[in-house]
């Protein structure tokens, strides 16, 4: 079993957000990158199904410039076999970055495509739903395990009433929640090995696709600063500032 995982380079989940001054965008100059968490669970249950004899290879794909190679290695040092680099300076949508995805299925052919459910920095939740529907196959979204059996996956996910499993027919998409594991660190050894695991890189205007925008970013602000509290004296202070300040009862 061939296990494509798409990861994604994003702001370090510690790093405090700056907007640029003219609101143009978030600010990246000096600012520490990282692998998206999300995709760092979809790495790790694809080697872990490596690991369990289930799948034969992993391969991982990452969309942007030639810095995403970093994440790449990253990914590679996790454990995935070799890398596939789809290489643009421009702004994707999720629609875009699904339509590619979706042209290195077809050339992979991958039994299983394992995706965070969400980037940290758009935090749209939609590539995975997107990517099932262009390719038509199965998808399962949210998963907290994963199990394969014979010619499908289960997939396990939390609902409001508590856990549904669900079985998928391969070839199949699954997009991970964080329950579904905790990935490991990578060690010494395996990121000098990293660095001898293959990249192809593929330019994205030459698999015809329609990348054309689909939005407009007018403008990016920081959220309103919190307000210090207060500290009252009695609960009659506290029930008329309530009535007559916050007008909340």
């Amino acid at each position: 079993m061939k296990i494509l995982v798409p990861v994604k380079r994003v702001i370090d989940y510690n790093v405090k957000i700056r907007v640029k001054t003219d609101q143009s965008d978030v600010d990246l100059n000096n600012v520490k990158m990282a692998l998206n968490p999300f995709c760092e669970i979809a790495v790790e249950e694809a080697v872990r199904l490596k690991e369990a004899g289930i799948a034969s290879e992993v391969i991982v794909v990452s969309i942007g410039t030639n810095l995403v190679q970093e994440q790449i290695r990253t990914a590679l040092a996790l454990g995935a076999d070799r890398g596939i680099h789809i290489n643009t300076d421009q702004k994707l949508d999720s629609i875009h970055v699904a339509r590619l995805l979706s042209k290195v299925i077809e050339t992979e052919q991958p039994t299983l495509t394992i995706l965070g459910k969400q980037s940290i920095d758009a935090d749209n939740n939609q590539t995975a739903q997107m990517l099932a529907a262009i390719t038509h196959y199965s998808q399962g979204t949210f998963a907290s395990k994963v199990t394969v059996e014979a010619d499908k996956v289960l997939v396990t996910r939390e609902i409001d009433a508590g856990l549904q499993t669900i079985a998928l027919t391969l070839p199949a998409i699954i997009s991970t929640d964080l329950r579904l594991n905790e990935p490991r660190y990578a060690s010494l050894p395996n990121i000098m090995k990293a660095k001898r695991k293959p990249i192809e890189t593929l330019e994205a205007s030459s698999l015809n696709v329609d990348l054309a925008p689909t939005f407009e970013l007018l403008s990016v602000s920081a959220p309103a600063q919190r307000k210090g509290g207060v500290k009252l004296g009695s609960v009659a202070e506290l029930v008329d500032k309530l009535k007559n300040e916050a007008k909340v009862i």
